[in-house]
């Protein structure tokens, strides 16, 4: 978040304004909104009073002093040294606060001078403490100590006109403070030469990665343990800062060096999340990993229709609010803005001024309700992010970084002990999940033929990481391939049927799914007797997730003329319309489950099944309720299905609901091109029905008023 300077410039706001404002300005500018390793001071407005302003400033200093009891894995002997000076002059502020004397104006200045130092040394502090960025900081020690030097030199600045003989404090206050003026004057505030030796270690470890030289795992230790990563869950979270830096650099201008370096930092902390630790010692890490199936179907409770752009339709990421009051994503009303558009894309009004105003509460209501939901925002954040960026390695020591671990990951699952092989698919699992690079090497290393065997464990977790790895290579060809060459097929099956766990089942599910996106293999699936039935036990049984990947398999085996008979004998359509009519569904698992009933619907056999069924009124009532334009495109390739093979009666049903009509003209208009063009021939059916209709009821009609006329 950046807070706009004029904010703070106003010099007509009041005192009381100016003490909210500026009171709260540490915690606006919290982790959330602010980026790492940027420093957002703003300075206090020149009509500022004094005691508003030592209001804001005693309050800033000591949480400057809280950091004392805080662990520093980097710029340890800096920030001791910054936080000694900070608590003496918090004794000086605290002295004139008490005093309540009148000061002069030059010493209201000096104060506010010292109050913007004081926000960037807060910044600074919070930056080096951070969970997750302790080696990114180790590599930045010398950034670090520059910038702690800028900030003393200006904090030195401030000092040395402050005119202390105006002040009426202790005489023992004001010696401290000319103390720390002449240590501000003095201090060197160069690196630590322990950062500096750490780093060089860590520079040269990378080296050794990009030469394909497999490092000495002392060394690795050593860099680890100089920066307490003790533990997986440590690691673990140094892999998913650097990750969101890097999708961060690559949606911005940033310098086209840094995302090569940060994917080297990320292969060497994978590489030592593999390797160095043994144990996962975050379960709930664990448990999380895909807790998900997408973003869309946790918003049972939250409309995610609030969260989304009105430009891009996408969920907004960054809100900002513009000058008429409405909120858009930041990438989106930028692009806007840079086309040369003055008006408000939703209102129409002329915007009065270009500057976008950060929508921090949106945001930390959308980033509370993810982390609640175990949804990574990090992740989600970087959507629009296209995964085949990362079929190519993100830098030479990244790449052999990842081949190292994947021999020695793909090892430990055919010789490992039990508790060594479910952590190494556990590993496969994340290392696989959304980077293509990944799995081209976890299966080039042999990954797939152990991680089948252990599909048979009799342990609920192993059987689970392991059916989720394979789920993550199958997305890739040539893992397909080897599941399927390996005979792993039955393997598979028989954890969507019996798997000790249902989220192995889901995974088993979704493994289905994209092992019949290969034609042949659509085939071979369905002619397995138990494929069909037992993903139509998992729409019964299974989770939200279950379910849909469930239905999307089906879809996917539908794609195969053949297996259309065999998914209408296992009892599909009416468990399907079930799902339709109830109240837990999620808009993804709707929109796919309307999805498997319009192309059963395309034949004679399905449209019948369907008819038999209340899906015809639960389709008519989703097309005019639902605000998805997928759901309404699926409802109107499904109702011209069943008009087309039900005949006149599914006519005749659909001409008596008024409601209708201008439903499918609002599909001309505002659906999709497909959407629109399927209406449109529903259109025509019902012009060609009532006509016919009409016909009869004139040609009836005639003789019967010819017989009135006679008598």
């Amino acid at each position: 978040m950046s807070l706009l300077p004029h904010q703070f410039y106003v010099q007509n706001q009041s005192s009381s304004v100016l003490s909210h404002t500026i009171a709260s300005m540490a915690q606006k500018f919290d982790g959330c909104d602010r980026r790492i390793l940027t420093f957002p001071a703003v300075r206090p407005c020149e009509s500022i009073s004094l005691a508003t302003l030592l209001g804001s400033l005693i309050p800033l200093s000591r949480n400057i002093c809280n950091f004392q009891s805080k662990h520093f894995a980097t710029q340890r002997r800096n920030s001791r040294e910054i936080i000694r000076q900070v608590s003496i002059l918090l004794m000086f502020f605290e002295e004139i606060r008490d005093c309540n004397s009148v000061l002069s104006h030059s010493v209201i200045l000096c104060l506010s001078e010292l109050h913007l130092s004081f926000q960037k040394i807060l910044f600074l502090l919070e930056d080096c403490t951070r969970d997750g960025a302790r080696i990114w900081m180790l590599t930045k020690c010398e950034f670090l100590a520059s910038h702690v030097r800028m900030i003393i030199r200006a904090l030195a600045t401030a000092l040395d006109v402050l005119p202390l003989s105006l002040i009426d404090v202790d005489f023992e206050i004001k010696e401290l403070v000319e103390l720390v003026l002449k240590q501000s004057r003095k201090a060197e505030f160069e690196p630590d030469p322990d950062d500096k030796l750490a780093s060089k270690r860590l520079l040269a470890i990378l080296s050794q990665f990009e030469k394909g030289i497999e490092p000495d795992l002392n060394g690795v230790k050593r860099v680890l343990d100089y920066l307490q990563i003790k533990s997986w869950s440590e690691c673990n979270m140094e892999i998913k800062f650097l990750e969101e830096e890097i999708a961060f650099s690559e949606s911005s201008n940033c310098d086209e060096t840094e995302v090569p370096f940060l994917s080297s930092l990320v292969g060497f902390m994978s590489y030592s999340r593999g390797v160095i630790f043994e144990a996962l010692d975050d379960q709930n890490s664990v448990n999380r990993v895909d807790a998900r199936c997408s973003m869309e179907t946790h918003f049972s409770c939250l409309n995610p229709e609030d969260f989304r752009c009105p430009i891009s339709l996408e969920l907004m990421l960054d809100p900002v609010t513009v000058s008429t009051g409405q909120t858009y994503d930041r990438s989106s009303i930028q692009k806007w803005l840079k086309a040369g558009n003055k008006l408000c894309p939703k209102t129409g009004e002329r915007l009065t001024s270009t500057e976008l105003v950060p929508n921090s509460i949106l945001r930390k209501v959308i980033k509370k309700f993810y982390a609640n939901n175990g949804i990574s925002l990090s992740k989600s954040e970087r959507q629009s992010r296209d995964i085949s960026r990362t079929a190519a390695p993100g830098s030479p020591a990244a790449a052999e970084a990842m081949k190292f671990l994947s021999r020695f990951l793909s090892s430990r699952l055919a010789f490992g002990t039990n508790q060594q092989k479910n952590k190494a698919a556990y590993e496969i699992r994340l290392l696989a999940k959304s980077n293509i690079f990944n799995r081209s090497c976890l299966i080039k290393a042999g990954s797939v033929p152990p991680l089948l065997k252990l599909l048979c464990s009799t342990d609920a977790s192993t059987q689970e990481n392991a059916i989720a790895a394979l789920l993550k290579l199958s997305k890739y060809a040539s893992g397909k391939k080897l599941i399927m060459a390996r005979g792993g097929l039955p393997s598979v099956l028989a954890v969507l049927e019996h798997g000790l766990s249902l989220e192995a089942r889901q995974s088993a599910a979704a493994t289905i799914f994209y092992l019949s996106s290969v034609k042949e293999y659509r085939k071979v699936i369905g002619e397995t007797p138990e494929a069909i039935p037992a993903l139509v036990e998992l729409i019964k049984e299974g989770t939200t997730c279950g379910k849909k990947n469930a239905v999307v398999a089906i879809f996917g085996l539908l794609l195969l003329p053949e297996n259309h008979q065999k998914v209408l004998e296992a009892g599909t359509v009416p468990l399907l319309v079930e799902r339709l009519a109830s109240s837990e569904n999620t808009e993804q698992l709707i929109n796919d489950t309307l999805a498997v009933l319009a192309m059963l619907a395309e034949n004679v056999e399905g449209a019948l099944a369907i008819l038999h069924t209340t899906a015809l009124h639960l389709i008519t009532a989703i097309l005019q309720t639902s605000s998805s334009q997928t759901a309404k495109e699926y409802c109107a390739s499904t109702l011209l299905s069943l008009c087309i093979n039900g005949g006149v009666e599914v006519v005749a049903v659909l001409a008596k609901d008024s409601s209708l009509m201008p439903r499918l003209f609002s599909l001309l208009t505002d659906g999709t091109a497909h959407a629109s063009k399927k209406a449109r021939s529903l259109i025509k059916i019902m012009h060609n029905f009532h006509e016919t209709s009409s016909l009869r009821w004139m040609s009836s009609a005639a003789p019967r008023a010819q017989c009135i006329q006679e008598r």
